[in-house]
């Protein structure tokens, strides 16, 4: 399958109603862990979106104007070749944020965001973001830290696309899905799998048929139903548990109680007076 360009993306992101099935703000665990006047600052410019299944939330060499922090679905960060190939570098979902360039100063990324869970989010102006970023308080900390569990993420993802079989990369990359998603089912073909990890279709097929003849998933028009996934885990390389528990350790960190605690780095370490 070969991924063209996206002209969908700004009609994929849509503007949700403010009705009663648009999910809190707080549903994401980065805006969760803001301390009550920090996230107070933030709420009256957060956007509720939708995120459209196979839209692009950004395009590679795109100039960057809203970041985007999901709440559901999940969002993979890919990079497509000349020739149509490409591969994932990684993916998030309510434990991130989605365009890490615009506070990290390069304002866009050769790389793309494309939805392949459907979802809903929220979007905030680079200008918001960077006026609080400044401030040097508790979400410049929480981004910074998210970062750096991405680039683990991506590192690995890196490691094990050389070094291990197309069947571990699946139960890794079916497992980094199932932590975003609410139930173990996953609305995805293996066309859009192989496209994400850089391989054949017929890789994904067979390595899925292995894994359906084991028992550990069910694969049925369009959606693959996780049975077990104890025997994913350990099937899988070590890759998973490597971006798995570097994520749980940076995201254990929280500023302080939203009772308004002030969060200050001293000596390494948070304090909250």
């Amino acid at each position: 399958m070969r991924i063209q360009p996206c002209n969908c993306h700004l009609a994929g992101v849509r503007a949700c109603a403010g009705t009663a099935e648009t999910q809190a703000p707080t549903r994401n665990h980065l805006l969760a862990a803001l301390p009550a006047a920090d996230y107070r600052r933030l709420e009256p410019h957060l956007e509720p979106v939708e995120l459209t299944l196979g839209c692009s939330i950004y395009e590679s060499g795109e100039r960057m104007c809203h970041v985007f922090f999901p709440t559901a679905g999940i969002v993979s960060l890919l990079y497509v070749l000349d020739n149509g190939g490409s591969a994932e570098s990684a993916l998030t979902g309510n434990d991130g944020v989605v365009g890490i360039s615009t506070f990290m100063g390069g304002d866009s990324t050769p790389s793309r965001a494309v939805v392949v869970s459907a979802g809903q989010g929220y979007r905030l102006s680079k200008s918001v973001l960077m006026r609080e970023f400044e401030r040097d308080g508790s979400l410049q900390h929480l981004l910074l830290r998210y970062t750096q569990a991405l680039l683990t993420q991506v590192a690995q993802t890196a490691v094990c696309n050389r070094h291990h079989t197309v069947d571990q990369q699946l139960c890794r990359w079916l497992l980094l899905c199932l932590d975003h998603l609410p139930s173990n089912v996953l609305h995805m073909t293996q066309e859009l799998i192989s496209c994400m990890l850089g391989v054949r279709r017929e890789g994904v097929t067979e390595a899925a048929g292995r894994l359906q003849d084991a028992g550990l998933i069910r694969l049925h028009r369009g959606t693959i139903s996780v049975l077990d996934r104890t025997g994913l885990e350990q099937r899988v390389c070590e890759c998973y548990a490597v971006v798995k528990r570097e994520a749980d350790r940076l995201e254990s960190w929280k500023p302080g109680p939203r009772a308004g605690q002030a969060a200050r780095w001293a000596g390494g370490a948070f304090l909250t007076t």
